[in-house]
């Protein structure tokens, strides 16, 4: 699916990544060090994959200072998505679009040939309003449509469109109307933007889509599988994080339920059925609009991003791999790159440690996930505001010392 891609370490090599492919593997010769590879997530608030990637090798080097390392900073199509497409070899873009609630925000995106990778949080995501009532209620995805259209115009005919983290709970109506939807009152005049808007919906014309969008392939990469509505939808699972309250979910709701029956009268029986689809519910719903607007395919996040990455072939390099994220919860076994990363290691015998800000998982549910022991920064520090601000020193504290467990000859 992604044509023009290259093997990470061929990436590592054009970037003049550190690597030291003389070494032999570790089960090659006796006394040879392990290859090690680094493969995980971004903390978030406190440091970037890359930036994870770049203190765990310093850490590690400081206990085995020929240890060949080779990083491969991951990701699950919310937060961070771009990033890890940028680090093995995605031309970073930069386009200024709408922001949920109206005003300018400047979003990155990334491009390699005619592969391009969106990431709806850069657009419409929810570090770029206060969660709260109206942010709820009247954010959209408009800017991640004028992102997809950037995408277009560059030349991209395969888009990933990883979604997460998102502000808005409008269904994708916003992406679809920067496409050329039109969604009208009783009046005759569009909608206003939001989620709870669509409870004014009359009636939706998709003829006006950019006609791009058909000879388009989008996949929609996501690490949730709710559907549009219900007790396990979007605006009931994910509308209190975005600031909205019980009335506002009912609302959200209700909204959706009349933009799903509407489209549906537009398009017919499969925008009613898609409303129930797995990812339907993905990001505000806008899972739903890149299902039935732009016929996307829908994906495991993770199991998107691993194959943008190379991340087999990195597999594939090593003897040993080190994944984490921000926090290690119950939700890292549900889709989250970490889990990933586990078990596609476990499946190839190699082990795997974790690096994580916090732990909130027991031994025996890191083990079942194929995880043999992960290191908190708040072992070291467990103040959270200064474990955030010093996550970096903390991080190679952390590093240096599962080296010396696990690496050390």
């Amino acid at each position: 699916m992604f044509q023009g891609s290259c093997k990470v370490g061929e990436i590592h090599e054009e970037q003049g990544e550190h690597r030291q492919d003389t070494e032999h593997r570790a089960d090659g010769g006796r006394g040879a060090l392990p290859r090690v590879l680094i493969a995980a997530d971004k903390f978030k608030g406190s440091l970037t994959a890359v930036e994870v990637a770049e203190h765990v090798t310093t850490g590690l080097r400081r206990a085995v200072p020929a240890l060949p390392v080779e990083s491969l900073p991951v990701a699950d199509g919310g937060d961070g998505t771009v990033d890890a497409a940028v680090a093995v070899g995605f031309e970073r873009r930069a386009t200024t679009v709408t922001g949920p609630l109206g005003e300018p925000v400047t979003a990155a995106w990334a491009l390699r040939g005619d592969v391009a990778v969106v990431e709806m949080a850069e657009a419409s995501g929810l570090r770029h309003v206060t969660p709260d009532s109206r942010s709820a209620l009247a954010s959209s995805t408009y800017g991640t449509g004028e992102l997809l259209r950037a995408a277009l115009d560059a030349g991209a005919r395969t888009v990933v469109l990883g979604v997460g983290g998102s502000a808005s709970t409008d269904g994708g109506a916003g992406m679809l109307a920067a496409l050329g939807a039109a969604f009208t009152g009783a009046d005759g005049r569009p909608v206003g933007p939001g989620g709870a808007a669509l409870a004014g919906l009359e009636r939706a014309d998709l003829s006006g889509l950019d006609p791009r969008v058909a000879g388009t392939a989008f996949v929609l990469a996501s690490d949730v599988d709710n559907p549009l509505r219900g007790p396990k939808g979007a605006p009931a699972v994910y509308g209190p994080q975005k600031g909205a309250s019980p009335q506002d979910v009912a609302t959200l709701d209700a909204a959706l339920g009349r933009y799903a029956e509407v489209l549906g009268a537009a398009l017919g029986s499969r925008a009613a059925e898609a409303a129930e689809a797995p990812g339907a519910g993905a990001a505000g719903g806008i899972g739903y609009g890149a299902l039935v607007g732009l016929d996307a395919v829908f994906r495991p996040g993770v199991e998107v991003l691993f194959e943008l990455l190379g991340f087999a072939e990195a597999l594939e390099r090593a003897d040993f791999v080190i994944t984490g994220e921000g926090s290690l919860d119950a939700q890292t076994l549900h889709g989250k790159a970490p889990a990933g990363v586990a078990q596609a290691a476990r499946a190839r015998g190699v082990d795997v440690v974790a690096v994580c800000g916090r732990l909130a998982l027991p031994p025996e549910a890191l083990g079942g996930a194929g995880i043999r022991r992960a290191y908190a920064l708040t072992e070291l520090e467990p103040d959270p505001a200064r474990c955030m601000a010093e996550a970096g020193a903390l991080l190679e504290r952390q590093a240096e010392r599962l080296a010396r467990d696990f690496l050390a000859p």
